[in-house]
């Protein structure tokens, strides 16, 4: 099946009252770990690709991994900019063939945030791709202190003079891994989401206890980033495997499989498996 569009996916997730998971792959070994899993368990997932890569040549090489894997699926699944920095990385995203783009203008105050993400929502939309913001900026764990939690009315207001199809908001979560378990607000995400009417994003899923991230799909997320967990899966396996190996892809048949079964456990936690 051919890649899909964000609000597709937000779609099925919507109609079936689950979250989409959305995965940051790094190379080739984590992108089939991803499809692996989409595949085996029959359930849509994200391909999320970082801000970072795409100043780079990394994200040409991935995106063509991505684009590849996809092809071959028989379930849809979408391939996303994550955090997008500026238009530079936006425009580059579309051109890699991304389905969803994330402009993150969240450390701006309120209207030069809107009127970034509009900006974004208007280029994206001549090719038909749907646009995730951010409001309420997701720190890392490593910050001083934990943001202002994303303001109901304003977040209402953001979506209404944006467009976005979807939102990710601030609610207790953090970039990272967390020292302690995050406690979320699961009431201020069913109220922003009964204000804004959209799909919510959670990000910061990694590390999230179980029970929060099903009580925040109830309360309106429907799409929960996973990247930290994932990195972690991968390098671990990799430092356990033997150094002996030194066929390179004989050496990466382990830490696939690892990234494969993280992939699994989450798309089994996030209620997408068909």
């Amino acid at each position: 099946m051919a890649l899909v569009n964000l609000k597709t996916l937000l779609d099925l997730a919507e109609e079936g009252g689950y979250a989409i998971p959305a995965f940051n792959v790094y190379n080739m070994e984590t992108v089939m770990g991803v499809a692996q899993a989409a595949e085996e368990l029959q359930a849509p997932v994200i391909f999320q690709v970082y801000s970072r890569l795409f100043d780079g040549p990394n994200a040409a090489f991935l995106s063509a991994l991505i684009r590849h894997a996809a092809a071959q699926l028989s379930v849809p699944v979408a391939f996303h900019l994550d955090h997008g920095a500026s238009q530079v990385q936006v425009t580059r995203a579309l051109t890699y063939g991304c389905t969803g783009i994330m402009i993150d203008a969240s450390m701006l105050p309120l209207e030069e945030n809107i009127a970034a993400t509009e900006a974004a929502v208007r280029i994206c939309g001549h090719v038909g791709v749907p646009v995730e913001g951010e409001l309420g900026h997701v720190g890392s764990v490593n910050d001083e202190k934990m943001a202002i939690f994303t303001d109901i009315e304003e977040a209402a207001i953001f979506c209404r003079k944006t467009g976005v199809a979807a939102l990710a908001i601030m609610v207790g979560t953090a970039h990272g891994r967390y020292r302690q378990a995050p406690q979320l607000d699961l009431q201020r995400i069913a109220a922003i989401r009964q204000a804004t009417g959209i799909p919510l994003v959670l990000h910061g899923g990694s590390g999230v206890p179980d029970e929060q991230i099903q009580g925040a799909i109830t309360a309106g997320i429907r799409k929960i980033n996973f990247g930290t967990d994932l990195c972690y899966a991968f390098l671990k396996r990799v430092l356990r495997t033997n150094q002996d190996v030194v066929a390179i892809d004989i050496f990466m048949h382990g830490p696939t499989e690892e990234v494969k079964a993280f992939a699994m456990e989450k798309i089994k936690l996030t209620g997408g498996r068909r």
